[in-house]
């Protein structure tokens, strides 16, 4: 499951927000009801997952760690509680919450973001703050061939 493009919406006064079609269909194609959203790790934004992409990615932090793995449990416990299952209502909307839309900094209008195998959803006025300049250097260096990475 692959999610491209980005959209912009508009939350409603309860903080309810409709998916955009696109991403939907491909929910819908790959028979995914319920999605997770958590704060990003790094950025303003919030991300949906997935509940498979979810469960993949709990279960890669959980084998990383143990029971008696002090630093580790925190990680994982901090990483989970910040999350909530959600499904679309029948008209195919979502509840932001109002902890998450003051965690992404998200007044009314929003971007949803496909990024792989999550969506992300930023605060539209953030999103066009992205400096694109450095794009291109940016790609450059993470697309270098081995070789090259290894010389630098």
């Amino acid at each position: 499951m692959r999610f491209t493009g980005n959209i912009d919406a508009k939350t409603d006064a309860k903080g309810r927000v409709f998916l955009p079609a696109a991403f939907r269909k491909i929910l819908l194609a790959n028979e995914t009801y319920s999605l997770v959203l958590r704060k990003d790790v790094f950025q303003k934004c919030l991300v949906l997952y997935p509940e498979s992409v979810w469960n993949l990615l709990v279960d890669q932090i959980a084998t990383r760690t143990s029971a008696f793995d002090r630093k580790g449990r925190e990680v994982l416990r901090k990483f989970v509680a910040g999350a909530e299952y959600i499904t679309p209502d029948s008209n195919g909307r979502i509840l932001l919450t109002k902890r998450n839309l003051q965690a992404a900094e998200i007044k009314n209008d929003i971007r949803f973001i496909g990024v792989d195998n999550t969506i992300e959803i930023w605060a539209r006025e953030t999103a066009e703050q992205w400096d694109n300049e450095d794009f291109g250097d940016e790609l450059e260096e993470l697309m270098k061939p081995e070789k090259e990475q290894e010389a630098t």
